[in-house]
């Protein structure tokens, strides 16, 4: 009868049937910030920093947890083996937003045109990926702090040809509040000078692309629920508080590294404002 160590000479201690029944080792991987990862023992968590040779995992929940580097890791439930991230080289050639980076940036003289987003969440996340752009430019983004007031913002502002206005809204779709706001703007005296444009979403959260979180989908709040607090029950996080609310979106936030993150909606939005308001410039 043939046994299992017949192709090997029927030596089960020769070199070549020890080789073969030790696995090769896991592959090598760099612990770079935001690689997401999960441990043998099921605790999942994105990088947030390495340092003397420990590794710190943070869950969707904001908790931070500390394992050695080496094995004992998964992605995308292979197992790996978590190595230091090589020093970085030297300035990108290319900008978070895509575009390419201008070495030795000193900030422009600001535009006397402006872009308004309608929230504090919504400026940091333009400036988050736009931030180079807007300095090239000289560009000024500013928290509306909501569009129920704005044709009193736009009649304040008093845009002209050389004094332009863009304004992004959240949710900015037919039959909304706020596409019948931005109507009766763009049919006022100060219409021409100015470029409201928006996103499907009903908030600036959304447009972060569900998969950088770990979720599948943002999920459904009904209408008439504070949608931030709705949202962050139903992912399971504190929600009771503005504060719960307000260190949600920074985690959030954290996780975004780039345009790609971001949900083409909104990129399209923010690009088309900023040729806009800098038309005069080029």
């Amino acid at each position: 009868m043939r046994t299992d160590w017949d192709s090997w000479g029927g030596d089960v201690l020769s070199k070549e049937a020890k080789a073969a029944r030790v696995p090769a080792p896991p592959r090598r991987v760099p612990a770079e910030r935001d690689l997401v990862v999960e441990r043998h023992d099921g605790w999942v968590g994105a990088v947030v920093r390495v340092e003397a040779g420990t590794v710190h995992l943070e869950d969707r929940r904001g908790k931070v947890r500390a394992f050695p580097l080496g094995r004992g890791f998964f992605v995308d439930g292979v197992e790996v083996e978590l190595v230091p991230a090589a020093a970085r080289q030297a300035g990108p050639t290319r900008t978070a937003s895509g575009s390419r980076a201008v070495e030795g940036l000193k900030a422009r003289v600001a535009l006397p045109s402006r872009i308004l987003v309608e929230g504090v969440h919504d400026a940091e996340l333009v400036e988050q990926v736009w931030g180079h752009d807007l300095r090239v430019e000289g560009v000024v983004v500013e928290p509306l702090h909501g569009a129920d007031d704005l044709a009193g913002i736009v009649a304040e502002f008093a845009p002209t040809s050389e004094r332009r206005l863009g304004i992004l809204l959240d949710h900015l779709v037919a039959g909304s509040k706020e596409s019948r706001i931005a109507e009766a703007v763009t049919r006022g005296p100060h219409g021409a000078h100015v470029r409201i444009v928006g996103h499907p979403f009903i908030d600036i959260w959304q447009a972060i692309k569900p998969a950088r979180l770990g979720i599948p989908a943002w999920p459904d709040v009904p209408k008439g629920e504070d949608w931030k607090r709705g949202t962050l029950r139903r992912l399971g996080m504190p929600h009771e508080s503005q504060e719960d609310v307000g260190r949600a979106w920074q985690r959030m936030r954290s996780r975004v590294r780039d345009w790609n993150d971001l949900e083409p909606a909104l990129l399209g939005r923010v690009e088309e404002l900023i040729d806009f308001v800098t038309a005069n410039r080029h």
